[in-house]
């Protein structure tokens, strides 16, 4: 009998839903919401209610263009932690009440396992163990995967987080939001060597980013009191600069995990994968230090229910179902 699953992620301002069947993705519809730009960032609220005009549209799409009708689902699933508390609430509200009208199981999923587990949407799949660098805006960490279902971070950022970094980075450069991507376009014609910004000493495999983020404040105030056109001016060499350091700040992290565990396969996910510059000298990386690296396509980078679908599909082959009464988390540990 065929696993079908339908999935759904509303963790933050983005609703998507997908389907999967036998473990593959046939089906992986998001609707953005627009609105947050104006205000610089997400605005919770304003995300709750987006998440309630999109969920039905959203999952009607993805059924339909999988070819799959409700009556046929084997299970559903959702984004259970951790995230916004309002959407996570729109996504398992929406979750519980199809899989108790439709008398299938229900699977809640953690998000950044779900990341993690983007790698395995498409051949070529990660060996384990193998470890992963997740990067978003929220998250910086280095994952030891043993298994589908048994990770463990070994290695966390103490403060921003990678995606924060970018984004702080942008908007000190006065970019619209979100600056993150802004900063990699740029950075495509910029001189990443033109200027020098200080890596962080940080015991262990932990990572910090506030420290940078200062420095490039700091950086940029002194220059425009010389020079008030001085980012406008540069603004390429800057953005390829910034985007230089904080790749390097972790991926030399990454070379460290791998020589303290001896594994070879080495993964990045989340939001901040779909960073080129992250992407280009993770292959480098790769090839100097003969790694098998593996990245997610750019659709799975992103928040995107085609993970959570993934995820979802091996915790239903190990059973792993959740209660009619689970409550989403807006914090939660792997």
């Amino acid at each position: 009998m065929s696993v079908k699953i339908l999935a759904i992620e509303s963790s933050c301002d983005d609703t998507g839903a997908a389907v999967l069947v036998d473990g593959k993705v046939l089906s992986n519809h998001i609707a953005n919401q627009k609105v947050h730009e104006q205000y610089g960032g997400v605005v919770p609220e304003l995300a709750s209610r987006a998440h309630q005009e999109n969920i039905v549209p959203v999952v009607d799409i993805a059924l339909q263009t999988a070819g799959v009708k409700r009556e046929e689902l084997s299970a559903i699933a959702f984004t259970q932690s951790p995230g916004l508390i309002g959407s996570l609430l729109v996504g398992s509200c929406f979750a519980k009440s199809m899989a108790m009208a439709l008398d299938i199981p229900l699977i809640g999923v953690h998000h950044m396992q779900a990341h993690v587990l983007a790698n395995f949407i498409d051949d070529p799949k990660p060996d384990f163990p193998f470890l992963c660098l997740t990067v978003s805006g929220g998250h910086t960490q280095i994952v030891l995967c043993e298994s589908p279902l048994r990770m463990r971070v070994i290695g966390e950022t103490l403060d921003d987080a990678a995606g924060e970094a970018f984004d702080k980075s942008a908007k000190i450069l006065g970019l619209p939001y979100p600056g993150g991507p802004l900063i990699d376009k740029y950075a495509q014609t910029g001189n990443p060597d033109r200027f020098k910004f200080t890596e962080p000493r940080i015991p262990e495999l932990n990572f910090s980013f506030s420290g940078l983020k200062t420095g490039i404040l700091y950086f940029l105030q002194e220059n425009q009191q010389k020079n008030p056109d001085f980012i406008q001016q540069n603004l390429p060499d800057i953005c390829a600069s910034i985007q230089q350091r904080i790749v390097s700040i972790l991926l030399n992290k990454v070379v460290k995990a791998a020589e303290e565990t001896g594994i070879r396969d080495i993964a990045i996910a989340g939001g901040v994968s779909a960073n080129s510059g992250l992407r280009k000298t993770l292959e480098l990386y790769g090839q100097k230090h003969h790694w098998r690296t593996f990245i997610p396509k750019f659709e799975y980078c992103t928040d995107n229910a085609g993970m959570i679908a993934i995820t979802a599909y091996y915790k239903f082959l190990a059973g792993d179902f959740a209660a009619l009464d689970v409550v989403p988390t807006a914090r939660a540990a792997f």
